[in-house]
């Protein structure tokens, strides 16, 4: 299990570093992915599952939409054609899908070889983790949301001004 423990970071490190590193948005957003799933894999292996869960739901799941959704709306750098042509070749899409197929044989072991959960402690429900965030820290739920709208407001006049100037 700690072998496992290491390559799930290790493949969190690996794919945050080719966040950082890309040049082209579409890239790091698919390598963001990839870092979240593997950090799923670390709470999943650290006996966190339902961290591992909202990782994947919350993070891999909504964030990155918006992310998507975002670059979709900008619309910036080549023209489509081109853009979609570059991303049908494989030297673009091997990376991720590697480091994807990696950790979900990962996760699959895993889940096989996990034991069964004894009753010394009371586990964490979805219905705590929901009064937690709305009831004490309501405010600070609330202030991530306007923080993402104000993300997303000012990517969206930044790339019409450049859009506007070319």
């Amino acid at each position: 299990m700690n072998t496992l423990a290491l390559l799930s970071g290790s493949l969190t490190l690996l794919g945050a570093i080719m966040v950082i590193t890309r040049r082209v948005a579409v890239h790091a957003v698919l390598y963001l992915v990839v870092t979240l799933l593997a950090l799923a894999t670390v709470f999943a292996l650290l006996g966190a599952p339902f961290a591992a869960v909202l990782e994947v739901i919350i993070y891999a799941g909504a964030i990155m939409v918006l992310f998507v959704f975002v670059i979709m709306m900008l619309n910036l750098g080549q023209p489509d054609r081109e853009r979609e042509k570059e991303w049908l070749r494989p030297r673009i899409w091997v990376g991720p899908a590697l480091l994807s197929t990696i950790l979900c044989a990962e996760l699959i072991y895993s889940l096989s070889t996990l034991p069964q959960q004894t009753d010394s402690f009371s586990p964490l429900s979805a219905r705590d983790v929901g009064l937690s965030l709305f009831g004490p820290y309501v405010l600070m739920v609330e202030l991530v949301s306007f923080l993402l709208l104000a993300g997303l407001v000012t990517a969206f006049h930044i790339g019409r001004h450049r859009m506007e100037n070319r």
